[in-house]
């Protein structure tokens, strides 16, 4: 299931050129952390509403290897460049 997300996020961002005002949605995120980050899968945290900067250096920490879980390694990855865009968008929520 993990590997289907993935594969879709990343044929979404690839179909889209660019990320767009929204790189939360443009890049799946709301697939597992829920619309706005407000989770409804348990397994999965809410994100909205976290200081930005928290948001960041978590994202950045996954993609540097320093907070291990393939599949927000992988996730990151995509986010590279929007991190502050992304928990900026999460503040807000």
């Amino acid at each position: 299931m993990k590997k289907i997300l993935l594969i879709a996020a990343a044929s979404t961002v690839l179909s889209m050129g660019s990320v767009q005002a929204n790189p939360y949605d443009a890049l799946g995120c709301a697939g597992c952390h829920g619309a706005g980050g407000k989770s409804s899968i348990p397994t999965y945290p809410s994100l909205n509403g976290q200081q930005a900067a928290y948001t960041v250096k978590q994202l950045k920490d996954f993609q540097s290897g320093a907070r291990k879980d393939a599949t927000m390694g992988a996730m990151a990855g995509l986010a590279a460049g929007q991190e502050q865009a992304i928990a900026d968008y999460l503040a807000a929520q």
